[in-house]
């Protein structure tokens, strides 16, 4: 850092709407002394996202970036955004594979902190050979251009950065964390719950995630119709937005579940509406670079049946978890759920505030990550 100017940073994700990364990054932003670092957000998209209005208010920017799919226009763009808004310290990309090209693209304009973070677990088998060729491409430019990267578990290290990515002392892991404040807050449950739409009485099943391929949520459904053969009390609460969300919609009906299915949309008290309405979280994700989703639900004190792909750093409070494979049918999905609500009922205040203090203590609190990524662009600026 030179003078008393805080550190540059400029982040590029995909869009600043309500995903894992982008509530991560807002965590960051709210919580991160402004006096040390001023955030930038160059994006993917000139549609107007769910956090950008709050990102200005806070002095940032949202800087768009269109055209990734043409490289010649998109470097371009990107050179053009580095000569008007930086020059930039660092330049923080969250676009997995295609940070590749935004490495070498900050490389060529002399960005002396380059960071690929890896967010994710694309697998590479079943792709096509020329996306293949892309994974290869872009990881040997990530190799090439990046001096740090990150990533949300080990897993999503391997996805990113190649199996021995222990070997090179420029990758790390750094967990993303969540802001434990809104799970302290007193939650009236019947007063959620009418809120919804949802009788006081039901059994809620719960899920949050973008309505994308990965968060299976026919399978999901597949599920909730089986629970709701034998628990005729049984709704399902799905929080989140995304571009299969009409399509789920229309799933909903085939399945004859149109009076049990409460849609959200896109929501920012998250914590609230899993500690005042859910009784029990389903997650049967098809990949999770780490599944923050997963440990707000352990925040809130709900029992969560998911998927085993989820990587182990996100199974923190071991009496909530509840891991099946995605080979199993069905059936043994909905055994499980209703097994667990057969065995206990909404847990009390005693065990959320057990679980609350568990993460709390852990490296996914939020404060913990912003401390750390806080040192990471302090000592990197300062070397470079």
């Amino acid at each position: 850092m030179r003078g008393t100017e805080p550190i540059k940073i400029l982040h590029v994700v995909g869009g600043m709407n309500r995903g894992g990364t982008e509530t991560w990054l807002m965590g960051m932003l709210r919580h991160s002394e402004r006096t040390q670092f001023h955030f930038d957000f160059l994006v993917h998209t000139d549609q107007p996202c769910a956090y950008d209005e709050e990102i200005r208010t806070l002095g940032s920017r949202i800087i768009p970036c269109l055209h990734p799919e043409q490289p010649w226009r998109y470097a371009q763009s990107f050179r053009q955004i580095l000569h008007t808004y930086g020059p930039y310290a660092v330049v923080h990309s969250h676009v997995h594979h295609y940070s590749g090209f935004v490495m070498r693209l900050a490389r060529q304009a002399g960005v002396p902190v380059r960071i690929a973070h890896s967010h994710t677990t694309s697998p590479k088998q079943g792709q096509k050979l020329i996306r293949r060729l892309y994974f290869e491409l872009m990881e040997q430019q990530i190799r090439a251009n990046a001096t740090v990267g990150l990533a949300v578990s080990r897993q999503a290290a391997e996805a990113l950065f190649g199996s021995a990515w222990t070997i090179d002392s420029r990758w790390h892991v750094l967990y993303c964390g969540i802001d434990m404040a809104p799970f302290r807050k007193a939650v009236d449950p019947v007063s959620v719950r009418a809120q919804l739409h949802i009788p006081p009485d039901a059994f809620v099943i719960g899920h949050v995630g973008r309505f994308v391929e990965v968060k299976n949520h026919s399978f999901l459904l597949d599920i909730a119709a089986e629970i709701a053969r034998r628990e005729p009390l049984m709704h399902l609460l799905l929080i989140g937005d995304g571009n299969l969300r009409s399509q789920i919609e229309q799933r909903v009906a085939e399945v004859g579940l149109t009076n049990r299915v409460i849609f959200t949309g896109e929501r920012s008290d998250i914590a609230q509406l899993l500690r005042g309405a859910v009784d029990t979280f389903l997650m049967p994700s098809l990949i999770e670079g780490l599944g923050l989703a997963l440990i707000e639900a352990q925040a809130a004190g709900c029992p969560c049946v998911f998927s085993d792909v989820i990587p182990d750093e996100a199974r923190l409070v071991s009496h909530l978890l509840h891991p099946l494979a995605l080979s199993q049918p069905t059936s043994i999905w909905a055994e499980k759920i209703c097994a667990i609500k057969n065995s206990q009922h909404k847990n009390s205040e005693i065990n959320q505030a057990t679980a609350y203090h568990m993460i709390e203590q852990s490296p996914f609190n939020l404060r913990v990550g912003i401390h750390e990524l806080a040192r990471l662009y302090s000592t990197t600026t300062r070397s470079a």
